[in-house]
């Protein structure tokens, strides 16, 4: 069996949050934007990124940490008081490319799915109408 990207089950359940089926919701919130580039520290320790979601318990979050040496590491964490799945060892810039490639892919995952839900919202009212 092949090992599933936490971030499939992650964009999953925001999928089943956000099902448009129910008429009551006309609007949707704004997805968090932030597009200003996160700051690298010197030595990398810290660099962190936020993945996108409408709910912050079921938001990625990847953090580097240094370890002894030239030694990084990279938990990655959905929610809060997740347990992380640490990646690693590796070296600094290897660490910041692996949050910001993960960031990345989220960002673009979600992006999709949310398109395909407001197609689907969209076939949605426009069988309801049909059948009215």
């Amino acid at each position: 069996m092949a090992k599933r990207d936490p971030t499939d089950h992650a964009l999953a359940t925001i999928a089943s949050i956000l099902d448009l089926g129910d008429s009551r919701r006309t609007a949707q919130k704004p997805v968090r934007a932030d597009k200003a580039p996160a700051p690298v520290p010197p030595d990398a320790d810290g660099y962190c990124k936020v993945g996108p979601g409408p709910m912050e318990a079921i938001r990625f979050k990847w953090t580097v940490r240094r370890a002894d040496g030239d030694q990084y590491f990279v938990d990655e964490t959905i929610g809060e008081n997740a347990t992380a799945i640490v990646s690693g060892p590796m070296d600094r810039e290897a660490a910041i490319k692996f949050v910001d490639d993960r960031e990345n892919d989220a960002r673009k995952r979600f992006e999709q799915l949310r398109h395909e839900m407001a197609g689907h919202a969209a076939a949605h009212d426009a069988t309801r109408k049909s059948d009215l």
